[in-house]
């Protein structure tokens, strides 16, 4: 695959992870993990799947290890075997009294549970990913997003806001930047009175595709200020550019990361 598509595939796992995380939860949260999610990260990877007793296993060959999909999500470091004996016993199993305190103790083999396991799960999938870059490739990230602009194709110009979002390290807008119909990031950092320092900021207005950047940096505890970013989103302040000018900073940004 090409360094856009790899790059556009680690969003897409991540995007999966975060919702798999969002669904793990503790024992009395009543939340259920996120099935149909977990098993779309499991598709992205390499583990292969197997049926043991009532266990839906998911076994990284490579290294040893075992995930149960269930909701503790644990990922185990043994055989399926001693998985199924721990996680699913028989009346029969459960006479022994060493099994009974394998079964009561797994601490031994299990490496992750929840959200770690999610992470584990993640970190596999994005290793399979070539996600080296050069001049070039950016080049052409512009050039797709600048032709993405002039014809109007929303979706096109969306998917290359979020590809530089990924490469610049952006985030979404805290709560106060945020606008319904325009697609916000930028670069996030916390301040010294636990507000969000936000910017470099990126606008992208699906309705009538138009894109701003402005180059400031904005504290969300500022009204004033939150409300120019607003103002500049509606078009009735002065961006510090606009149109393919974005791009052409995105590109800068990133290249300059890379000398």
């Amino acid at each position: 695959m090409s360094f856009k598509e790899n790059l556009l595939k680690k969003i897409q796992i991540d995007q999966i992870a975060k919702k798999v995380m969002a669904s793990v939860g503790p024992p009395d949260s009543g939340r259920k993990l996120d099935k149909p999610a977990m098993q779309d990260l499991l598709g992205m990877g390499l583990r292969q799947y197997r049926k043991e007793r009532d266990l839906d296993l998911y076994l990284l060959e490579s290294d040893g290890n075992i995930l149960v999909l269930d909701n503790e999500l644990a990922i185990y470091k043994t055989t399926p075997e001693d998985v199924a004996l721990r996680k699913s016993p028989t009346v029969r199993e459960m006479i022994s009294v060493r099994n009974v305190v394998r079964i009561l103790n797994d601490a031994d083999v299990v490496i992750s549970k929840k959200e770690d396991s999610v992470r584990a799960i993640q970190e596999e999938c994005v290793e399979l990913l070539d996600l080296s870059y050069d001049k070039s490739d950016i080049l052409e990230l512009e050039r797709d997003g600048v032709a993405a602009l002039e014809s109007g194709y929303t979706d096109g110009v969306t998917e290359v806001f979020s590809l530089f979002g990924e490469l610049l390290g952006y985030a979404s807008p805290p709560k106060a930047l945020r606008m319904s119909n325009f697609k916000v990031m930028g670069a996030s950092a916390p301040g010294k009175s636990g507000e969000t320092l936000f910017g470099p900021i990126v606008i992208y207005g699906m309705v009538y595709n138009v894109l701003k950047l402005i180059e400031r940096q904005v504290s969300s505890q500022d009204k004033a200020k939150t409300e120019f970013v607003h103002q500049v989103a509606m078009g009735k302040e002065k961006a510090s550019c606009e149109g393919a000018e974005v791009f052409a900073s995105l590109r800068d940004m990133v290249i300059q990361g890379m000398e």
